[in-house]
């Protein structure tokens, strides 16, 4: 998957690049805000859709009641932590940097979204960052388990939901299905939303 994500990534900066230079009167703010806000919908609007035809995953989302919002929370604000101290190290503007990270790793919504908000350098910081910590996540996953079994579901951040799963559940074990599934989706439904009023105090 990520192959192609890369793939459709470069063509379609190669594909702007072009329309921008050799392509009279190209509408470039019905990209950026039509396409953009339509482009961002469908992906919510698809996703929620998973969600709720998921039987499996609706029950065990009820099953874990209340406790469902502590693990998330808690990645949650580790997340914006982060994106300050990234801030003050990289000297950036530390609302942006924190919109960045509370993408929580979903990179097809932080990058779009950001774009849309901040302008395209922060769009791609935030695909750039999110992306990475979902390859990441991947990649070390059999070395975050051994420092502690629930690292890799803070690490995975909204990812825990669907890519990377899988992987975390054969490393780290069935008992923490409900808990990576439960904080990743919990961490994607508030994604949007802490991204945008973030964004908006720059």
């Amino acid at each position: 998957m990520i192959k192609y994500i890369l793939l459709v990534l470069a063509v379609g900066v190669v594909t702007g690049y072009l329309a921008d230079n050799f392509v009279v009167g190209f509408p470039l703010s019905w990209v950026t805000y039509y396409l953009f806000d339509g482009s961002l919908l469908v992906l919510l609007f698809v996703m929620g859709l998973a969600f709720g035809v998921d039987r499996e995953a609706v029950a065990k989302l009820r099953s874990t009641g209340l406790r469902v919002l502590v693990v998330p929370l808690l990645v949650a604000l580790g997340s914006v932590l982060g994106g300050l101290v990234a801030g003050l190290i990289f000297r950036l503007d530390l609302f942006g940097s924190m919109a960045v990270t509370a993408g929580f790793g979903w990179y097809t919504l932080a990058g779009p979204l950001l774009t849309q908000i901040l302008g395209s350098q922060w769009g791609a910081l935030g695909f750039a960052a999110n992306f990475l910590r979902e390859l990441l996540t991947v990649v070390s996953v059999s070395l975050m388990v051994k420092v502690d079994k629930y690292a890799p579901v803070a690490a995975g951040g909204a990812t825990t939901m669907d890519t990377t799963l899988p992987v975390i559940v054969r490393y780290c074990g069935k008992d923490v299905l409900i808990v990576a599934f439960s904080s990743g989706f919990t961490l994607s439904m508030a994604a949007p939303f802490v991204v945008m009023a973030i964004a908006s105090l720059t």
